[in-house]
């Protein structure tokens, strides 16, 4: 049955809740605020026409059992050491329309599960798998493997062989069904079966099984009423990866409602890695929040070690902490003590038949079945039976013969065991809660959540309407009483555009001298030392001891011969005046891209605009930078002459004794001084470019990295912030000019605010009427689920009387409404 048919009250719960998300979308301060999207996911939820319960966990676990337990019949193929790589799906059919679609493997998946299982034992698949030599040869290795192994189920390699023994059984026997095509479908009325129970026998046959892609049932049972659809997955720790990879696919699909996670830390004593990743896999789908039922199956296996409970105990206790949810069963005991319970005691004939349906379904070593060896143990060694109230039979312990012992248990103990047993397994229990669930907490618990993520949305949007609407009540009704409004509030505009001014050039200052996020004067001061390395390279480079020579005789024509200090003299003033010339040009254009990038910063504010607005200019802002760019420029220069000026001075360490610098005057004076003229000078070229080179390199450095970036921040810093206090307080002073331009404009200004104070309050009425009509229908179908507690908040006339706003509503400034008019322009 639909929801709609269930429930008319919300037969529109859709449009309902679609039309509060678009009221949500249309408001951009609250969208960014709050994920419409989780709303979405639990609408579909609440609406959608199936609820998929996903049974999950390890290989072995028992996942099918407990299937065949909860709907208490024996549709899917469980047996120890069977890893099921089949998704069943199980949904409802009316009485009299049972069927069962069963979907084969194609030819190369079958090929593929083979190489995998092959590889798994350590032996070769055959690349040809139509050769029926080769593929029997292969099963004769699997059995080969699992007789040294001790048997199919003693070990995990034994278990691989097993399942390569029925995948190769099950493609010889359903060969004429598996074909090259991905997705074969046949019906149950093509394999001639008269009923559901026939197809399910074949489906369950453990070779049939392993060839099996799908099985899709669709049974006659109260529990898959209303859309409840059971899936059986693989093993999240199935030997062929693939398979175990469709489970946590299954988990992250969104339409995945409910997951049975059945674990095996009853047997194991603690969480494997496979678990842990599927839990968190489970808990990060947001389609499947708290609906999540744990399920610790093989409970049997602690009755007979205290060691082994104690783990699982204190499992459960360290990793889960809501354990209202939490089940120790076991589907082996649970399931077949039903069946053996539900076949009347003096129908021999009817115990047989469960006997016999037990050994084909759980299989078994030496022809005992499972269920067979775990019911004498419970019986005779588990200590969980009152031994006053439940006797053995003398004739029990004179057997050695285990299916013997079973039936002589039976017989003696009758159905009292049956119903004991049933009780501690926790079937009954795990189904009683599972039922429950679904018949009575499943559509409130899904309507609850779609309420509890409604809530935060519809609590903004009702407060937000209604301080809108308030604000507009507040607004003046007429032109003349708006003129008053605005130049009443003249001289508050204008401070708050000049305190807006002065933070963001303060703000843009602090982002230029503090840290490195103004890319423009970064990449500017780049530039700079780019461009003053590379010139000091370029003027050691080409330095020429012939030009300073004649400089330095020029200076002094009585004498023609030149002292090295007088040429290292001239070196010294020719490198620092032609880097004081790259410092100088390199600093102008540092200053003239900051302030030009300010100013364009300054035009794209809102506050600019406004200015422009009020004034008809924007109140001397751009010549005022204008001029201050001049100023900064030349305060800069002077900076980057004087930096350079000391240049001319060697550095102390120049003449540091052990230095690089001393040694290297020492051997140019000493070559220099060879002689008295000219060419003893030129031979000492080299060495007197490593030696300007040696001092000029260090003093670039320093200036670049240690002295000049900070001289350049202390100018940018001095000039604004004065200017900036200077310019804000201007800008206040133009009130009566303000005053006279806002006159000329008011009038129009007036009748447009007006017309959008009308035209926004006849839009948000609308909204209000939009978003009560659908709050009263969502509020409607949250009294049929009986969760009035849970109905979402409407608006109502006394909300919009301005008889219930508050004081501080009433007094508050027209923000909202001003930015809406802005909005609007």
């Amino acid at each position: 049955m639909t929801l709609t048919t269930l429930f008319p009250q919300c037969q529109d719960l859709q449009t309902q809740v679609e039309a509060i998300l678009q009221l949500l979308q249309q408001e951009p301060t609250l969208r960014s605020q709050q994920d419409g999207s989780v709303v979405q996911s639990s609408l579909r939820k609440a609406i959608a026409p199936t609820f998929e319960i996903v049974f999950a966990g390890a290989f072995s676990a028992g996942k099918s059992m407990l299937i065949n337990a909860l709907l208490e019949r024996e549709l899917l193929y469980s047996a120890e050491g069977h890893a099921t790589g089949t998704e069943c799906k199980i949904a409802f059919a009316k009485a009299g329309e049972e069927r069962v679609v069963l979907t084969f493997l194609s030819e190369v998946e079958v090929r593929e599960q083979v190489q995998a299982l092959s590889q798994l034992i350590g032996q070769v698949a055959p690349t040809n798998i139509n050769q029926p030599e080769a593929l029997k040869q292969l099963q004769t290795l699997a059995l080969t493997v699992i007789e040294q192994e001790g048997g199919k189920s003693k070990s995990k390699r034994a278990k691989d062989a097993d399942a390569l023994n029925l995948l190769l059984e099950g493609f010889t026997n359903n060969r004429d069904r598996i074909s090259s095509v991905a997705n074969a479908t046949y019906s149950m009325e093509q394999f001639g079966f008269e009923n559901l129970k026939k197809a399910a026998d074949y489906a369950r046959r453990g070779a049939n099984s392993a060839v099996l892609k799908r099985v899709e049932y669709y049974c006659n049972h109260p529990l898959l009423e209303d859309g409840n659809v059971i899936i059986d997955t693989p093993g999240i720790d199935a030997p062929v990866k693939k398979d175990a990879a469709l489970t946590f696919e299954k988990i992250e699909n969104p339409d995945t409602s409910a997951v049975i996670f059945v674990l095996k830390t009853a047997s194991t004593g603690e969480l494997t890695s496979e678990e842990t990743e599927l839990s968190e896999k489970i808990q990060s789908n947001v389609g499947i929040r708290d609906r999540v039922f744990y399920v610790f199956n093989r409970i049997d296996e602690t009755w007979m070690n205290s060691q082994l409970l104690q783990r699982l105990n204190q499992t459960i206790s360290s990793q889960f902490r809501n354990t209202s949810r939490i089940y120790k069963t076991s589907g082996l005991l649970g399931f077949y003590g039903s069946q053996i319970k539900n076949t009347s005691s003096s129908d021999r004939f009817g115990l047989d038949s469960i006997f016999a349906e037990s050994v084909k379904a759980v299989g078994g070593e030496e022809d005992t079945p499972q269920f067979v060896n775990e019911f004498n143990s419970y019986c005779l060694v588990s200590g969980k039976l009152d031994t006053e109230k439940f006797e053995i039979p003398p004739n029990v312990l004179k057997t050695s013969v285990k299916n013997d012992k079973y039936v002589r248990l039976l017989e003696g103990l009758g159905t009292e065991l049956i119903e004991q047993l049933i009780r501690d397994s926790g079937i009954e229990e795990f189904r009683a809660a599972i039922t429950h669930y679904l018949t009575n907490e499943k559509r409130p618990l899904l309507f609850a959540d779609l309420a509890d993520d409604l809530q935060p949305i519809c609590i903004a949007l009702r407060q937000f309407y209604l301080e809108t609407w308030h604000q507009l009540e507040s607004q003046p009704r007429d032109i003349e009483a708006i003129k008053l409004q605005e130049l009443q509030k003249l001289g508050h505009d204008l401070k708050q555009i000049g305190d807006r001014l002065r933070e963001h050039i303060a703000q843009e200052l602090n982002e230029a001298v503090a840290s490195n996020k103004n890319q423009g004067l970064e990449a500017d001061y780049r530039k700079l030392k780019e461009a003053m390395v590379r010139r000091l390279d370029e003027l050691i480079g080409y330095f020429s001891v012939a030009d300073v020579h004649r400089r330095a005789q020029a200076s002094h024509r009585r004498n023609s011969v030149v002292p090295v200090m007088g040429v290292l003299a001239e070196g010294f003033y020719y490198l620092a005046n032609e880097l004081e010339d790259v410092l100088v040009e390199n600093s102008q254009k540092i200053v003239a891209n900051f302030f030009q990038s300010l100013i364009e910063s300054i035009k794209k504010a809102d506050y600019y605009r406004e200015l422009y607005r009020l004034l008809g200019n924007d109140g001397g802002i751009e010549s005022g930078l204008e001029n201050l760019k001049q100023a900064a420029s030349d305060a800069l220069v002077n900076e980057a002459k004087t930096e350079c000026d000391r240049y001319v001075r060697e550095r102390p360490e120049f003449y540091a004794e052990g230095t690089n610098s001393i040694y290297q005057l020492r051997q140019t004076l000493q070559q220099a001084c060879r002689g008295y003229d000219y060419q003893s000078m030129i031979e000492a070229e080299p060495s007197i470019r490593q030696l300007l080179k040696l001092d000029f390199e260090l003093k670039v450095k320093d200036t670049i990295i240690r002295t000049f970036r900070q001289s350049i921040n202390q100018t940018l810093s001095t000039h604004l912030l004065e200017s900036a206090e200077k310019q804000s307080n201007a800008i206040l002073q133009q009130y009566d000019h303000a005053r006279d331009y806002l006159a000329q404009t008011l009038q129009k200004e007036a009748q447009v605010k007006l017309d959008k104070n009308r035209s926004l309050q006849v839009a948000i009425e609308k909204n209000i009427a939009t978003y009560n009509e659908a709050i009263l229908g969502i509020n409607q179908c949250l009294e049929v689920m009986d969760l009035s507690r849970k109905k979402l908040p409407a608006i109502s006339e006394s909300d919009l009387s301005m008889t219930t706003v508050i004081a501080d509503v009433i007094d508050a400034e027209s923000v909202v409404i001003d930015e809406a008019i802005d909005s609007e322009n």
